[in-house]
């Protein structure tokens, strides 16, 4: 009967445990956000509604003659500024994931491949409204804590693709017609292409919650919190910064390359429609950044349908986000997301061709 009343004790207990670093996770995170995102971007839309305009684009001059050296600087510097609180916000989260949120919780409800989970992941995503890189590192901390690929996957793609503000700042800018193509082919993207992509991994079965242990990590590693938490980081930071740092420059000099400019007859081609849905699936870009690359690009003479491509492919994925997560996920599922991702965004231009 001692050892009975000793296991609810101890069940209460670890209960209420894990109550607690749950609430202390949602706060940092808040908080955390509220500083990053919500507070900026509350204020960026009331400049907007009365501006239309959220600044100049991030591409910058676009000049062929510049030294590839000096453009791969110049965009990295630009760009960094743009998304380091960001970035430190998103590997600060994906760290704490791993080491403070119980594995038993955050499993019941993103461990399944059932599209339930799935969905869950993408609705998670709408308060972050991290950018495609700034998110990855959160995304991998799913992974490591055995989340379902479907479930992380909608997180991290629904970061990007159906973040508010950025749907908000495209109705002012923009227009009410390029917020509906974005939400309509963002949602089959968050929803559909990550639930299917659970069928590209092997062995992708759900979690067996009886082999979970109570405790809050899922391989029950001893020590120290703030041990196990600085391990978890400077992993990951090691295991990002290299890769995320040389591809951010290696796009920065390409840019020029990967954006050309094109005859009056090629800018709404089904061909400019294709290479810019490639060409925006490769770049790096901050959070809503491609609002006024649209913008611009559009100005000077690119048709409807390679904005259109670009309003997809731009948010949803990058090189540097790629190898960010590429050792959590297969390469089946990376290949099948990536190609997905391109052919929405050739989808999104061909309707953008019609009706925008």
């Amino acid at each position: 009967m001692s050892q009975i009343n000793h296991s609810v004790q101890n069940g209460k207990s670890t209960s209420k445990e894990a109550i607690w670093v749950i609430v202390i996770f949602m706060a940092v995170a808040a908080a955390g956000l509220l500083y990053v995102k919500w507070w900026p971007y509350f204020q960026k839309v009331i400049s907007v509604s009365a501006t239309h305009s959220i600044g100049p684009s991030i591409l910058g001059d676009q000049a062929a003659s510049a030294s590839p050296w000096v453009t791969a600087w110049d965009y990295a510097k630009v760009y960094f500024q743009s998304v380091w609180k960001a970035a430190l916000l998103g590997v600060l989260l994906g760290s704490l994931i791993q080491v403070l949120l119980p594995s038993r919780w955050l499993l019941k409800v993103l461990g399944k491949t059932s599209f339930g989970s799935t969905a869950a992941g993408g609705l998670a995503s709408i308060p972050g409204m991290m950018c495609t890189c700034c998110a990855a590192p959160m995304a991998v901390g799913m992974r490591k804590k055995k989340v379902s690929i479907g479930a992380s996957l909608a997180f991290w793609l629904g970061n990007p693709t159906i973040n508010p503000a950025t749907l908000i700042f495209m109705t002012f800018v923009l227009s009410w017609k390029f917020t509906v193509l974005r939400l309509f082919f963002g949602i089959i993207l968050v929803f559909g292409v990550s639930y299917f992509a659970n069928r590209f991994a092997k062995n992708a079965e759900p979690v067996d919650m009886e082999k979970v242990p109570e405790s809050k990590n899922f391989e029950e590693e001893e020590g120290p919190f703030f041990i196990r938490w600085m391990k978890s980081l400077g992993t990951m930071l090691l295991h990002i910064g290299p890769a995320y740092i040389f591809s951010v420059l290696l796009l920065g000099a390409a840019r020029v390359w990967l954006f050309p400019q094109l005859s009056e007859t090629a800018s709404n081609s089904l061909f400019a429609v294709i290479g810019f849905a490639l060409a925006g699936m490769l770049f790096v870009i901050p959070t809503a950044a491609e609002i006024p690359i649209i913008q611009t690009f559009m100005l000077v003479g690119l048709g409807a349908g390679p904005a259109a491509a670009l309003l997809i492919t731009l948010p949803a994925l990058s090189l540097p986000s790629l190898l960010i997560v590429s050792r959590s996920y297969p390469k089946r599922v990376l290949s099948f997301v990536t190609l997905s991702v391109i052919v929405l965004g050739v989808f999104s231009g061909m309707v953008g061709m019609l009706f925008l």
